[in-house]
């Protein structure tokens, strides 16, 4: 019996389950990290594919029945625990593929972005909608702080799109899964990581504003940072590419460093 607290909806469909494995790459040296498993079918189909499948589940009840199906499966490691505080920095190099409940889905992807220089590529099933967020592209509506930072770590694309009548229960979404694979260094190169992600929060947080006005909780003469940048100030975020965000970024901590822009709001 599914848990509505726990996000569980279930994928039954053999077809769809190959399907995400085709998509995935995964090759009988990897290691797979599965959040979720529920009743295992993905599971065992991994554990036929790949050398290791470390399964991470919270529901008790789950955990101890897959862990009986799964007793004649050696490269199975079960693991009954939180997904978000797994140390998946203690793993070996490492793909995820996963069912992920939709009420986690943006933690679990940046606690295992945390875990990157492990991580090698996800490919998750996902709420559509989350889906594409990811891939949106500057001027879109879906465009925002989710896009830039899933941008700057991974090249994502959305391999296809599941109906919610393929899962039991039925959710009230479709689902999409989407492979990201990791990029050995970021798609820009900034001065401070810390601050580009601030900036881009900032933009974000206000999207209905001009930039000018969006970034004053940041720093006050922002007009004349974006214009040192080479960004018209009556511009909006939704508009700005991963490359002007990290020259925004970059020229502010010029002014920052400087004095110019006078002090950083806290």
């Amino acid at each position: 019996m599914a848990k509505k607290h726990l996000g569980q909806n279930f994928l039954f469909d053999p077809s769809i389950l190959h399907r995400i494995i085709g998509v995935s790459g995964i090759t009988p040296q990897d290691t797979v990290v599965e959040i979720g498993p529920g009743p295992g079918r993905l599971t065992l189909l991994l554990a036929g594919t790949a050398r290791r499948v470390v399964a991470i589940e919270l529901d008790e009840k789950l955990y101890e029945k897959l862990g009986q199906e799964s007793r004649g499966y050696r490269n199975i490691e079960l693991i009954h625990a939180d997904a978000l505080a797994y140390p998946y920095e203690e793993l070996e190099p490492f793909k995820v593929v996963a069912n992920i409940p939709y009420y986690i889905t943006t933690p679990i992807i940046f606690r295992l972005i945390e875990a990157r220089k492990k991580l090698e590529s996800m490919t998750l099933t996902i709420q559509k909608e989350v889906a594409e967020r990811i891939v949106a592209v500057p001027g879109t509506k879906d465009y925002g702080v989710l896009s830039v930072m899933l941008h700057y770590y991974s090249e994502a694309r959305i391999a296809f799109i599941i109906p919610r009548g393929a899962f039991r229960p039925v959710p009230e979404v479709d689902s999409a899964v989407i492979h990201l694979e990791i990029r050995k260094s970021p798609k820009v190169s900034v001065q401070d990581e810390r601050l580009f992600f601030t900036t881009v929060r900032t933009a974000f947080a206000q999207r209905r504003k001009t930039l000018a006005n969006a970034l004053k909780p940041l720093f006050r003469e922002s007009r004349e940072v974006l214009l040192q940048a080479g960004i018209v100030p009556s511009r909006r975020a939704e508009t700005l590419s991963i490359e002007e965000f990290a020259s925004l970024a970059d020229t502010l901590r010029s002014f920052l460093r400087s004095g110019s822009a006078g002090e950083k709001k806290q």
